[in-house]
């Protein structure tokens, strides 16, 4: 396929994505969050020690300071990984499985700004019950709270769609 059809055919009139792909695909991309926070976590371990734990009670405790390194350390990469694949090609690993992608409204990739302010909305359009999901059935368009702040969208893509092509 050529690069003006690859064009054509990313910037198409595709139906957007549904709950439960954006389910899925957050679900992919979680595993690989999670995966990359592990070895985060432990190359933080190898380098502080394991002296910064200790076990009281039967309960874990570790050195605020280590906890407050280690939740800034996660929240960079997460927001890293989405905002990286966002900006350079529109999908993570879970939306190429799951044939999703998301454009701007215009079409385009997003840019740097519209990936923080979309990560950014996405965690409370999660984790209030879903509310910011459930925009997705009363908007006209199918979106969600988050596509609608960060002025994008998430599409469908077509069976024939190659991500590596």
């Amino acid at each position: 396929m050529t690069e003006a059809e690859q064009k054509s055919e990313a910037s198409g009139p595709f139906p957007r994505a549904g709950l439960m792909r954006r389910m899925a695909a957050l679900l992919y991309d979680g595993f690989l969050v999670a995966a990359v926070w592990m070895v985060l976590g432990f190359v933080l371990q190898l380098v502080v020690g394991t002296e910064s734990n200790q076990l009281v009670d039967g309960v874990v405790q570790t050195d605020p300071l280590l906890d407050a390194i280690l939740f800034t350390i996660m929240v960079a990469s997460g927001s890293g990984f989405y905002i990286w694949f966002w900006t350079r090609s529109g999908q993570t690993l879970g939306m190429i499985a799951w044939r999703i992608k998301l454009e701007s409204v215009d079409g385009g990739l997003i840019d740097f700004r519209h990936g923080v302010i979309r990560y950014v909305a996405a965690w409370p359009a999660f984790f209030l019950l879903g509310l910011g999901y459930l925009l997705m059935y009363l908007d006209s368009n199918g979106d969600a709270a988050h596509d609608k702040v960060s002025r994008s969208k998430v599409i469908l893509l077509p069976k024939s769609h190659r991500p590596f092509d």
